[in-house]
């Protein structure tokens, strides 16, 4: 906001001129009028899916969470604010510093050569004439990446964790330390770190967008799952005449926006790899990680409910009873703080 307002080295006020000239949106690959733009926007829903990609981590970490009834629905509450702040303030700031048409956002550019000069952030910084934040920044992102990585590790060992114990990946991944860490599932996720290098050959950038629009196709497709489950979970409670406002956390929006996700994630991923089909512009390795991860989904569904032979249950027989006294015997004393450090602690908890 700062160097929007002029205050950089050059105290170039910038105010919303990037949205007058060349505008938010750019022709996609030359196509002239409202179709190019139009476009030019939907090239990028997969990246921007990409980086939302990771905010259900909180519905894993339930299954290690103290309390589970009392602290998730904060942490809810705390990603739509994580969500507004971060993502949604960062990307108006970042359209009002940097143009849109400019080459370094370009991961397959020349100038960038898909580094991290590619951020926005840093783009910003260097056109303001500041020298040395860059590299602050650098290392910001770096941190961030850290902290990615390190939540990613922790879901999918999990996640690889609880398919074993449901029985639908090996045994060995039920090993766990004597604090309860299952490290046989975080060394083999640790693994896949090791496909970085082959960015080396390739270039950091391109490989870097091969992995992006895999993860976020298979992304899209986890909300999918997650959407079709809650209208499954909101047909049941219906079904039974369980009341959903009773429950820890529900969704005044519900089961509209579920119907929105679920509908939205499948056109996004459909559509996907879309500009390969363009003349000129295809790309076996931009259709394959785009593409291969949707076939996949409905392949390994169809394959589990052939070789199980479970079908789909019916909304009464859908099980809302079993362990509930148990889990709300585990509710920890609500009481009130005795002081501010001590409430300030339990919500930063």
């Amino acid at each position: 906001m700062v160097l929007d307002l002029g205050g950089g080295p050059d105290h170039d006020r910038l105010g919303f001129r990037y949205w007058k000239n060349p505008g938010p949106f750019v022709q996609f690959n030359g196509i002239a009028g409202a179709k190019g733009r139009f476009l030019g926007f939907w090239a990028v829903l997969t990246q921007a899916a990409f980086s939302y990609i990771g905010t259900e981590i909180v519905a894993i970490a339930a299954g290690e969470a103290k309390n589970p009834r009392r602290n998730i629905p904060r942490a809810i509450k705390r990603v739509y604010i994580r969500i507004l702040l971060f993502y949604i303030l960062g990307t108006f700031v970042i359209g009002l510093l940097v143009p849109s048409n400019s080459e370094g956002l370009n991961l397959k550019s020349e100038s960038g050569k898909g580094t991290a000069a590619q951020s926005p952030f840093v783009i910003a910084i260097e056109r303001a004439g500041i020298k040395a934040l860059p590299s602050v920044i650098n290392a910001c992102l770096l941190t961030s990446a850290w902290s990615a990585a390190s939540s990613d590790l922790y879901t999918s060992s999990r996640a690889l964790y609880g398919l074993a114990a449901a029985g639908n990946a090996p045994r060995i991944f039920l090993r766990v330390s004597r604090n309860g860490l299952p490290y046989i599932s975080v060394i083999f996720n640790s693994l896949f770190a090791l496909l970085g290098y082959m960015g080396i050959k390739a270039g950091s950038g391109r490989v870097f967008g091969w992995f992006a629009n895999m993860t976020s196709v298979a992304g899209l497709m986890t909300w999918f799952g997650i959407s079709f489950t809650y209208l499954r979970f909101y047909e049941g409670l219906k079904a039974q005449s369980i009341d959903r406002t009773t429950l820890p956390f529900y969704s005044k929006l519900q089961p509209y926006a579920a119907w929105y996700a679920m509908i939205s994630c499948l056109v996004v991923c459909i559509f996907s790899g879309w500009s390969v089909f363009l003349k000129g512009q295809w790309a076996i390795d931009t259709f394959i990680t785009n593409y291969f991860p949707l076939i996949l989904f409905p392949i390994l569904y169809a394959g589990a409910k052939l070789f199980y032979r479970k079908k789909i249950k019916d909304p009464l027989e859908m099980d809302f009873i079993t362990n509930i006294k148990e889990i709300e015997a585990e509710v920890l004393d609500e009481r009130p703080a005795k002081n501010k450090a001590e409430a300030v602690w339990r919500w930063l908890m």
